[in-house]
């Protein structure tokens, strides 16, 4: 049989988490189909039927799908179930939510974030906040899975699979979209950035946030903060990255005033290159650091935003 990859999606565009997911998929050997849930998605689906490898695109097109709310999602996934080996999602917001829902109502173990294959019932996987890799043996049947996708890169290439519409199921009504309150920003979003600069504790303020929005806006970078700067109050909760908030993997990510609880570097530790500024030569986020600086980063940021402008950003 197959395997299923639920795409995230916003009903108007595809994330690139599905891709990297049906990269994943695509390790596990067998042929891959991508379910579309969503409302007016025609255009999500015609994104993902170009993903190369896969094989076959399923849409579900109906209200009730419009924001992935859990109850209806689990009906449509499950009800599709039989015809698959291993069903993945993306180790998102939404994924977090309708995901154990199909592992519960299937009566198998989810297999959670996933950073590498080892074989289509073999998995590693983090644990103990990202401090210990852990490899896990999936029991014969169904395997249910969500992918931490910042360990896995989109395959290349362009694909031309066919689009199939599936027949949405009555909605159960147990729980509906009420509102959302969203963080408009021109800035890229935190966990497609390449460049993302994160502010901590030590800028003592959600005023002196705007020292790191000026060097994000010369970068192109995104705005991130870690757990104890949020719990302050400093900013709102989704910029937090680690454990706790958004898993990012971006090309640069700059620390700022942050001492790096494991907490944190569980979130941002997979970084291509990691800089950090600190005053505390002795703070734990510079042992994983590639360029550390032990200055006052009320001293440091206006001097490198002063060399960025210099340099012509």
């Amino acid at each position: 049989m197959a395997s299923l990859v639920i795409a995230e999606h916003d009903n108007a565009v595809l994330k690139d988490a599905t891709a990297k997911t049906a990269s994943a998929a695509a390790q596990l050997g067998a042929p891959v189909h991508v379910l579309v849930a969503g409302y007016q998605c025609g255009a999500v689906a015609a994104a993902a039927a170009r993903l190369p490898g896969v094989e076959k695109i399923l849409i579900a097109d109906a209200q009730a799908f419009a924001r992935m709310i859990a109850e209806p999602m689990e009906q449509l996934i499950v009800g599709l179930a039989p015809g698959y080996d291993a069903i993945l999602a993306p180790a998102t917001t939404n994924g977090k939510n309708y995901m154990p829902r199909v592992a519960a109502k299937l009566d198998v173990p989810q297999v959670s974030e996933i950073l590498a294959v080892e074989s289509p019932d073999t998995f590693r996987r983090p644990i103990y906040a990202g401090n210990a890799i852990q490899t896990v043996q999936a029991p014969a049947g169904k395997k249910v899975i969500t992918v931490r996708t910042t360990a896995f890169k989109p395959l290349e290439g362009a694909g031309s699979a066919p689009v199939e519409n599936v027949a949405a199921p009555a909605d159960p009504g147990i729980s509906k979209f009420v509102s959302e309150e969203l963080s408009r920003s021109e800035r890229p979003e935190l966990t497609s950035a390449k460049i993302v600069i994160s502010g901590g504790r030590g800028l003592q303020s959600g005023e002196n946030f705007h020292l790191l929005e000026k060097i994000a806006d010369k970068l192109h970078a995104a705005l991130g903060a870690s757990r104890a700067a949020v719990d302050a109050g400093f900013v709102p909760n989704d910029y937090q990255v680690g454990q706790t908030g958004k898993v990012v993997a971006p090309e640069l990510y700059i620390a700022v005033g942050i001492s790096g609880a494991i907490q944190h570097l569980a979130g941002m530790k997979d970084s291509k290159v990691i800089a950090a500024i600190n005053k505390d030569e002795e703070a734990p986020i510079f042992q994983i650091a590639d360029y550390g600086l032990v200055a006052d980063l009320f001293k440091a940021i206006p001097e490198m935003e002063q060399e960025l402008t210099r340099l012509g950003y």
